[in-house]
């Protein structure tokens, strides 16, 4: 059985404002599925729910709760169409206690300011559970990334952060990738950052790797997602070659995910991505998938799977359901419909309040976004320290590393969940709250005195 902290080879594919209306853009994509609230309402939810546990004041809450400073800022851009096109970008920084902020950014259609300001909290939660010296921030343009060319996403990104740069810097803010985002847009990012600070790599993370970038970052979040599933796994007597595995989505995330969990062993049972879903009992052969997808077919086009509606993927009778897309994925309308033991949030704000209560009704192991999908940080923190120190590490050093905060992270939420009789959510929310709230605390920030 492959050990995943070894390589693998690179050839794997109070409520705030309500969200703000996005331009016209062509092709825009629909939502995945209903959702009862918004992304920002969602985490306030789960993180009242925490609070309401800690006895934490509501004045106290309210300073958490809001962003330390968000930024809204005109993105035209002529694309190839002759036509200038006004796209708006967003970088909401919550929280500095901890450290500088930190958090990615985002190239979608349906990015807005409520998005952005529900995964910087998220973020501001994620470093603080994973106990990474950063706090939260998160940024994106609403722009429609897979119809742009090479050229359209550079000026996209020289235009945006040019009207950002004086908020950034690697001990303030901190960029990396996100959805529609890679090591290429970071370093343009990076690029035009030192056009008015000097040559600063520490100022983004997820860059290439010939630029300062680390080894092992880009596989980070997928791979995290995978030491997280060894040990949910252990919790339920679980083995990889008797797991089926169901991934929705098959970006960064979900490909990473779906290279590493096949080569522990488990059998990929279901997968989607924009163009559909397939369902295969016998399991998806990644490598058949993957020249398959080299020669420009679609996913739902791939000869040794069945194609499936996109809603059957949750529903498949399988160990492991992995949703790995966009927010909102599992609401009440379908979240009966998955028969999975454990569900992974490779993905942020994937299942909402409604859903949870009923994966928690019947008895799903849900492990929480903020825990799952935490690998990608970690490591941008790695390289951060690397950039920093002039020093280097190799790819097997940074997996290992980030084996152990996963797994340690993993285990103090497990504990807390247990002790406390509470889900894995709950526990893991209160931990990073208690973390965040000290680090205020010391500092004398929030009102503290």
């Amino acid at each position: 059985m492959a050990d995943i902290a070894d390589p693998v080879p690179h050839t794997a594919v109070g409520r705030l404002a309500h969200p703000d209306k996005s331009p016209r853009v062509a092709n825009k994509a629909p939502h995945p599925g209903p959702a009862e609230t918004s992304s920002f309402d969602t985490v306030s939810d789960y993180f009242d729910a925490a609070a309401d546990r800690l006895g934490v004041a509501e004045d106290l809450r309210a300073v958490i709760r809001t962003a330390y400073r968000e930024v809204q800022v005109q993105v035209p851009v002529r694309l190839r169409d002759a036509g200038i096109h006004v796209f708006s970008g967003y970088r909401v920084q919550h929280n500095r206690a901890r450290g500088p902020f930190k958090g990615g950014i985002r190239y979608h259609e349906r990015v807005n300011l409520d998005e952005v300001r529900a995964l910087a909290a998220l973020m501001t939660l994620k470093t603080a559970l994973l106990d990474v010296p950063f706090g939260g921030a998160k940024g994106g343009v609403n722009c429609p990334a897979r119809d742009l060319d090479q050229g359209e996403l550079e000026r996209i990104t020289r235009s945006f952060t040019d009207k950002i740069a004086g908020i950034l810097g690697p001990a303030r803010d901190i960029p990396a990738p996100d959805a529609g985002t890679n090591a290429q847009v970071m370093a343009w990012m990076m690029d035009e950052y030192a056009k008015l600070h000097g040559d600063t790599p520490a100022v983004v993370t997820g860059k290439p790797i010939s630029l300062g970038g680390s080894p092992g970052r880009e596989a980070a979040t997928g791979r995290g997602v995978v030491y997280v599933y060894r040990e949910a796994a252990r919790a339920l007597g679980l083995r990889p070659d008797s797991t089926r595995v169901a991934i929705q989505g098959f970006g960064n995330v979900g490909s990473w995910t779906a290279r590493i969990m096949t080569q522990l062993g488990c059998k990929l049972v279901g997968l989607s991505n924009t163009s559909g879903a397939i369902h295969s009992e016998e399991g998806i052969d990644l490598d058949a998938l993957a020249r398959h997808l080299a020669e420009d077919g679609k996913l739902v086009e791939y000869p040794a799977a069945e194609p499936i509606a996109d809603e059957e993927l949750m529903a498949l009778d399988c160990e492991v359901f992995i949703p790995a897309a966009l927010g909102g994925a599992i609401h009440a309308g379908n979240a009966d419909s998955v028969r999975a033991r454990i569900v992974i949030e490779g993905a942020n704000n994937p299942t909402t309040p409604a859903a949870d209560e009923i994966l928690a009704h019947k008895r799903v192991l849900i492990v929480p976004d903020i825990l799952a999908n935490a690998g990608g940080v970690v490591v941008s923190y790695f390289e951060w320290v690397q950039n920093l120190q002039h020093v280097g590490w190799d790819e097997h050093e940074v997996n290992n590393k980030l084996g152990a905060r996963m797994r340690s992270a993993y285990r103090g939420v497990e504990e807390r969940a247990r002790r406390q009789e509470v889900t894995p959510r709950l526990a893991a929310y209160q931990l990073a709250i208690e973390r965040v709230l000290e680090a205020m605390r010391l500092r004398g920030q929030g009102g503290f005195a």
